[in-house]
């Protein structure tokens, strides 16, 4: 059957059809942020990691859902690679046995749920197939207690894919960043992502540039080592604003490897800082 473009009294699922998921019975969370990107390796478990860390930081209680299920990172950005999730049974009303998960608090209290915090070790590989993939994302919204959360930033896979269009559908994203590098790439990239959120109706906060320059420590000067970034070219086509320009930087490389990104110094992600607060300030 042909789609005529409103859901309301459709029976068929499809990828334009709300799906979104219920959270958990006592869980609250206020505003859901995609980090995404169109392809892998520019930086999205740091980009969120560094924004609930900031947001943590400014008052607002955060949250990182890690959706990448195959490849996660964001715990051991925090530290807490050896840490595992506890499990709460819990009865049903109906009578039937349940239960839910806690999130996993790192040290300045974001609540965070990877599927690291459920393997018996880290380095265990998930070889799971795409809808298995996505019922853990799901369930990390349906089946986590989270607590009184203002902004929950949902750190997805590369990829326009399985789970990307899963959070987009179950999950009800306020706005996404996309998240790029200055190579020749980067139209591609961007194009992607800003065309899937089109198709899902989610709004773009904007585009931070990862790598994007690394500072001389002797006279300041910014080296391209990856090229001349056309970011600002990419973001005036597409009608996108930049809202950071992240650099090469030992220090910042040395502490998420030690697992202290909460203590980063970062202020050049200020302006991506200032449109998710501004996000939760218009609620």
């Amino acid at each position: 059957m042909a789609c005529g473009g409103s859901c309301s009294d459709c029976k068929d699922a499809c990828e334009k059809k709300p799906l979104k998921e219920t959270l958990h019975a006592g869980a609250s969370v206020k505003k859901v942020i995609g980090v995404i990107s169109g392809k892998g390796g520019v930086g999205k478990s740091l980009v969120t990691s560094l924004l609930a860390s900031r947001a943590q930081r400014d008052g607002f209680r955060s949250a990182v859902l890690d959706a990448d299920i195959t490849g996660p990172s964001v715990p051991t950005a925090f530290g807490l690679g050896s840490v595992r999730a506890e499990s709460v049974p819990e009865k049903k009303d109906d009578g039937s046995e349940g239960g839910y998960l806690k999130p996993v608090l790192s040290r300045t209290g974001i609540q965070l749920m990877s599927m690291n915090f459920l393997l018996q070790n880290e380095t265990d590989p998930v070889v799971w197939r795409g809808p298995v993939i996505s019922g853990a994302v799901r369930q990390f919204w349906t089946d986590v207690l989270w607590k009184d959360v203002d902004c929950m930033f949902v750190d997805c896979p590369p990829g326009t894919g399985d789970v990307p269009l899963t959070v987009f559908q179950s999950l009800p994203v306020d706005g996404i960043i996309i998240v790029t590098s200055p190579q020749q790439l980067v139209r591609v990239i961007v194009e992607k992502a800003v065309n899937m959120a089109g198709m899902m109706n989610v709004p773009i906060l904007g585009i931070v540039e990862n790598m994007s320059y690394v500072k001389c420590p002797d006279c300041g000067k910014e080296l391209h080592i990856f090229g001349e970034s056309s970011i600002e070219r990419t973001a005036k086509e597409f009608g996108l604003k930049i809202l950071a320009r992240i650099p090469v930087e030992q220090k910042l490389s040395e502490a998420v490897d030690r697992g202290e990104v909460e203590s980063a110094d970062a202020p050049f992600i200020q302006g991506a800082a200032q449109a998710v607060e501004e996000l939760l300030k218009n609620d």
